[in-house]
């Protein structure tokens, strides 16, 4: 809003009324019509005084930016329309300012929009303390802890979306400055049935909805769970999906949060695994089971979810089994251990999980109370928010709506004390006399609840703690006897006659009028909801945990620990939480939120007026308005009250000199308003009526029309003169201009004219000057010409004369040089007749091979060596010549291409030409080896690991290693070896094994034998006597024979000095010991294909089929 734009006071521009203090008529039609008419024009907020009214608008509104904040940042409570940016900086200056310690009490029935008053609290104080790292550390961890509680303890209901169901109360402190120094959170009755049930309708607490559909497939399995809900018997299937809600975002907002709170990781980890183990104890289903007594037991059915919630929380699956089967009751000395049936292992089941994450939910609010309390142990101001559940009504009430019904009792008694007490102190404050104010007193109501004696909370303690048989029915017939006389409590079991015949009230319920209204609440329940039991068992099974988390959860379960004594009731415990709650709101000031929901279908723009008219009555809106105005309707400091209406009266319009005080009482005066309907206080002006306030304001608005029309008069009058005495200077200027303008435009006129004359007179003097220029030229260029064509003639006559004596001169040469020649060739006659045959051969000869050579220059072929073409001879005289150079250019041409060659290269290419010399046109396997690179190592023996031990054996370098097929002596069949060639050695190795099985010096190889054919058999001949030889020749088989051959061939041509013998026969004899044998090659068909075979056929024939 722009600043020409900011209200100053409540009553401008206003919807409605903005203080219910001032509406007339005052009744409870046209309370509500006041609430609809601001409702429908987005004003949610309406006053009671110093009382917010909050109605929810299920939707956005731009109410609550930054610049809201700075709006409403130190300014006077009723100087704007209503907010709760007003009251919650009312509180916080009022803390800041003045010492005083605030609470905030937000109240109203669920979807009212409690939770969110609350947020925009504490943002508010966030936004307008002070700023600093170590500020902002603490404001981001008192906002940040909402989202972690609200997970755990907030979900969805039929009336409300995030309905928190438990109570909150945080004590948000401060140093002397105002700034937020930390915090403390106290809950209160976590609705923890919810965990095992819930209605119709409704889920179960949000956190389990966002684990499942947040956290990732590891983090899940983890935690032994799945992503989909149906397998969780404790999930409702019916509303688990949420319009308008992401269950998985909210789930890493909750992380986040936990983190920015102080949540180490391990603790997170160990909080979602106690939340996974609740949620798999639904999955826990029980069986009857007969024992030989006669007496009945239960058995789990499926082991299976026992041994996860086992596996997570680190307890022994046989205890956990037997807790839940079993139950031990102690008395003094002695222990009975008993059989649980069915019935009771549900109920011990549902107690476990109910317990386990209400303790829980505890042990989270006292570790964010560790993170977010105040660190340094100065002086603190306090500001404490209340965020409670309202007053419930359903169509079916238990001991969950009693006891959040009985604290709205108390806070409705503290509501109308301490406003009565700050009317009082006000009034006397203000030395206005004090009346006594007539209004309902609800203590009645809570004596009939909370007495020590015959409070209906101790008569459920009493009957919960008597021997005997307890049921709801007993405790019901003790209300009966006790509370029958009571005006507030009605029940058909009464002895009260005039309940006996109500057929609205069942048997089996009993009926309190509270302040807001008549409440039938179902007895069923009560008692077991007020023991609140836990079986002994399975707290020491839970002690027993591994899991520290759930260790700390039950202490009680420590053996060395067990306390006989009966745990407190629940009862008892929310009563005295709500005690100290009453007793510390007491010591502080008070501030009001009552929230409104306008309708059940949590929908925008609609306003349920019967709906309205409800939280109306129950949250006593109507009487705290007329607590309010049974002494003055209305009050105004006197700075501001002599501001707004000063205009009404001449002495003080437009400004007053004197004191505020005597300007007020001088327009009161002038305006004649009766004494009776006002009075003046030390600082204040109090109104009686409202009618009264209203006239004031109607007076003012009038005044404010009539200023308005002579401000518009003056306005008028100042702007024709300004108009006026405008126009004159500007028509004064535009006449001046003007005859400056038609003086020039004439002065350009004359002198336009006179350059005119001006022109023709100078044309027409250079038109007869330039005539007389044309003359003259035409004079000079005529004389020029006639001597130019005279000039011409006379060296045409010169020139005509040097030409005919040049000619005569030149036919004097040419004769001459006739002359001459003739004399020559008459001398060279003589000498031609002689030598001109042999001149003429010579002459003809060299310009052939002229014409060869140049035409061989131009058909050479390409430098390639396999190439044939060469040029065909021209004549028969050149033949050897054309040979010879045929045979010079090969040569060149090899050459070159050598010179192109590596040294690895040329290695090659040596040991395939040694390969040509040795086999070619000798044997028939040569041809397919020549397009076949010699590679040499096919066995990688440095990088096997199987070859180590060869490896490790041979020390020199390995110049072809293969695997070769070594013949059997005795029956020709094939084995498979390792065939190493190094510089001074052959070795033969063991394929598998890699041992050496026989080593030979180069030095004893004499001969290689090999036949004709394509095969890869080859003998290895050894020298007789020496040491390789007393087995024999070796008969192999491979793959690369050729290469292998000319390999050793080299290489012991290199080491001896002596070139191998390389004989290629197909009959060769082999030495195998002392036998000599024949082995033949012949030709035949195989069955294995084009692989040759070799077969002994006796002592000394060894035959080798090549196909």
């Amino acid at each position: 809003m722009a600043k020409m734009e900011v209200k100053t006071s409540l009553l401008d521009d206003m919807i409605g009324v903005g203080d219910m203090v001032l509406l007339e008529p005052l009744n409870e039609d046209s309370f509500i019509n006041n609430l609809k008419k601001r409702f429908d024009h987005n004003e949610v907020y309406t006053y009671i005084g110093s009382v917010v009214i909050s109605i929810n608008p299920y939707r956005s509104l731009p109410i609550y930016t930054p610049e809201k904040v700075e709006e409403y940042r130190n300014r006077n409570f009723y100087e704007l329309s209503p907010h709760i940016f007003a009251l919650s900086d009312e509180a916080y200056r009022s803390l800041r300012d003045q010492d005083k310690d605030q609470c905030i009490l937000i109240t109203g029935e669920s979807g009212a929009g409690k939770t969110e008053a609350s947020k925009l609290v504490m943002s508010y104080v966030a936004a307008v303390c002070g700023k600093g790292a170590e500020v902002n550390q603490v404001k981001e961890q008192l906002l940040q802890s909402n989202p972690v509680l609200e997970a755990f303890g907030n979900a969805k209901t039929v009336r409300n979306d995030n309905s928190s169901r438990f109570g909150k109360y945080m004590d948000i402190e401060f140093d002397f400055k105002g700034d937020p120094l930390g915090g403390v959170i106290s809950n209160y009755l976590l609705e923890k049935s919810r965990v095992v049930k819930q209605p119709r309708g409704e889920r179960n607490f949000h956190i389990f909805y966002q684990i499942l559909s947040g956290a990732s497939e590891d983090f899940l399995c983890k935690l032994k769970l799945e992503r989909d809900f149906s397998r969780y018997n404790y999930l409702g299937l019916d509303s688990a999906k949420v319009n308008g809600v992401d269950d998985a975002a909210n789930f890493r907002t909750v992380r986040n949060a936990m983190q920015i709170v102080g949540f180490m990781d391990h603790e997170t980890q160990s909080v979602f695994e106690v939340v996974a183990a609740v949620l798999k104890l639904g999955n826990i289903e029980f069986k009857p089971e007969s024992r030989v007594n006669g007496l009945d037991e239960s058995k789990i059915k499926d082991k299976n979810e026992l041994k996860e919630i086992c596996e997570l929380t680190g307890i022994d699956q046989s205890v956990l089994e037997r807790a839940f089967s079993f139950r031990t009751v102690e008395a003094k000395q002695e222990k009975v251990s008993t059989t649980l049936n069915v019935a009771q292992a549900y109920y011990a089941r549902d107690a476990l999980a109910k317990n386990l994450y209400s303790r829980l939910f505890s042990w989270l609010v006292t570790r964010i109370n560790e993170s977010i309390k105040a660190q340094t142990k100065v002086r603190k101001k306090v500001m404490g928010v209340l965020d409670i559940y309202g007053f419930e009504i359903f169509e079916d009430n238990s001991f969950e709506q009693f006891i959040i019904n009985y604290c709205n009792e108390k806070l409705q008694q503290i509501f109308i004390e301490l406003t009565l007490k700050e009317e009082q102190e006000e009034y006397i404050r203000e030395g206005i006399e004090w009346t006594h104010i007539e209004y309902f007193n609800n203590a009645i109501i809570c004596d009939l609840i909370e007495n020590n004696q015959t409070g209906i909370l101790a008569m459920l303690d009493e009957e919960c703690l008597r021997p005997g048989t307890v049921t709801d029915d007993t405790f019901l017939e003790k209300l009966n006897q006790v509370c029958a006389t009571h005006q507030h409590f009605e029940s058909r079991m009464s002895k009260c006659s005039r309940f006996l015949n109500d057929t609205t009230l069942p048997h089996s319920c009993f009926r309190i009028q509270h302040y807001a209204g008549k409440v039938m609440y179902q007895v069923e329940g009560f008692v077991d909801k007020n023991n609140d039991l836990l079986y002994r068992d399975l707290s020491q099974a839970m002690w027993k945990a591994s899991h520290s988390l759930i260790k700390a959860l039950f202490p009680e379960g420590n053996p060395a620990k067990i306390n006989l004594k009966r745990p407190p009731t629940a009862g008892s415990q929310f009563k005295a939480s709500v005690a100290t709650l009453m007793k510390n709101l007491q010591t502080k000031n008070p501030n009001y939120i009552r929230c409104i929901k306008p309708n059940d279908k949590k929908a925008a723009h609609i306003f349920n007026d019967a709906l309205v008219c409800h939280q109306i009555r129950y949250l006593g809106l109507l009487e705290n308005v007329r607590v309010r105005r049974a002494g003055y309707a209305f009050r105004q400091a006197y700075e501001p009250c002599l501001e707004r209406y000063k205009m009404l009266c001449k002495q003080t319009w437009p400004h007053w000199r004197g004191p505020a005080r005597a300007g007020v009482e001088v327009l009161f005066n002038e305006l004649e308003i009766p004494e009776e309907e006002f009075s003046f206080g030390r600082s204040k002006i109090f109104i009686r009526n409202p009618r009264t306030l209203f006239k004031l304001e109607d007076l003012r608005k009038q005044r404010l029309e009539d200023l308005a029309t002579l401000i518009e008069k003056i306005y008028r009058g100042w702007k024709c003169r300004t108009r006026f005495l405008l126009m004159k200077k500007s028509q004064i200027v535009i006449a001046s201009w003007y005859r400056r303008y038609a003086q020039q435009k004439k002065y350009q006129k004359i002198k336009s004219s006179a350059i005119v004359v001006q022109s023709y007179i100078r044309g027409w003097k250079a038109r007869k000057l330039l005539r007389e220029l044309k003359h003259q030229k035409r004079c000079n260029e005529a004389a020029t010409i006639i001597a130019a064509y005279w000039h011409g003639t006379q060296a045409r006559r010169e020139l005509k004369r040097l030409k005919e004596e040049a000619r005569r001169k030149h036919a004097v040469a040419v004769i001459w040089a006739y002359w001459l020649g003739l004399k020559v060739r008459r001398e060279y006659r003589k000498f031609f007749r002689a030598n001109a045959g042999r001149k003429i051969y010579e002459f003809t000869l060299q310009r052939l091979m002229q014409k060869y050579f140049l035409e061989m220059k131009n058909k050479m072929p390409s430098l390639s060596p396999i190439d044939k073409n060469w040029p065909v001879r021209p004549y028969l005289f050149l033949d050897s010549t054309h040979k010879e150079l045929k045979r010079i250019f090969h040569l060149w041409r090899c050459k070159k291409y050598r010179d192109q060659f590596t040294d690895q290269q040329k290695l090659i290419y040596e040991e395939k030409l040694e390969a040509s010399e040795l086999f070619k046109d000798k044997k028939a396997l040569y041809p397919a080896s020549v397009g076949q690179p010699f590679q040499g190592a096919y066995l990688e023996i440095s990088k096997n690991p199987k070859y180590k031990k060869l490896k490790d054996a041979v020390d020199e370098k390995i110049i072809i290693a293969e695997v070769v097929n070594k013949i059997n002596r005795a029956n020709g069949k094939a084995t498979s070896r390792i065939f190493l060639l190094t510089k001074n050695n052959v070795l033969l190795a063991d394929q598998k094994s890699g041992n050496i099985k026989s080593e030979v010096p180069l030095g004893d190889v004499t001969k290689v034998s090999m036949s004709s054919q394509n095969d890869g058999f080859f003998a290895v001949h050894l020298k007789e006597g020496s040491g390789a030889a007393s087995k024999g020749d070796f008969l192999l088989s491979s793959d690369h024979l050729i290469e292998m051959a000319t390999k050793l061939y080299r290489t012991t041509l290199s080491q001896t000095k002596q070139k191998l013998n390389i004989e290629i026969s197909d009959e060769f004899l082999v030495q195998f010991r002392q036998d000599k044998v024949c082995v033949k090659f012949i030709q035949g068909s195989q069955k294995n294909g084009n692989i040759p075979t070799c077969k002994r056929k006796n002592n000394r024939l060894l035959e080798v089929a090549v196909p």
